[in-house]
């Protein structure tokens, strides 16, 4: 059994079976997922578990070399467009829409109980070498 990082073994087998490039959408309850993607669900209840714990985790285990979020979010959710930025300097901004159409082509969606709108965050791996 691990001791440290992540724990749910859907979560951790999909990570490991990542590659540079693949994107990872973190994202809140209400975001549509299309077809194709892996999904790991892990919400349980209404805001649980947050988007920042879920996010802050996978970030502790990925290579992150960008991040998408809606331009929404700037004003819908000032709490989460704060921690974007405060993680992403360089975050990338397009509409909502465009982000669910970016979403169709992620290798991952990891769904959090994140009940504030506009909490999603496409993430582009990287390679730590």
């Amino acid at each position: 059994m691990k001791k440290t990082g992540i724990l749910n073994r859907h979560l951790a087998g999909a990570l490991a079976e990542l590659g540079h490039g693949d994107g990872v959408l973190v994202c809140d309850a209400g975001m549509p997922i299309p077809a194709g993607p892996r999904v790991v669900d892990l919400a349980f209840l209404a805001g649980v578990p947050s988007f920042a714990e879920v996010l802050d985790g996978l970030l502790g285990e990925l290579v992150v070399e960008g991040a998408t979020a809606a331009e929404e979010i700037r004003e819908a959710n000032p709490e989460a467009s704060a921690l974007l930025d405060g993680r992403f300097p360089d975050l990338t901004l397009v509409s909502h829409e465009r982000l669910k159409e970016m979403t169709a082509g992620a290798r991952l969606v990891v769904r959090t109980g994140e009940a504030r709108p506009y909490a999603n965050v496409l993430l582009r791996c990287g390679v730590f070498f």
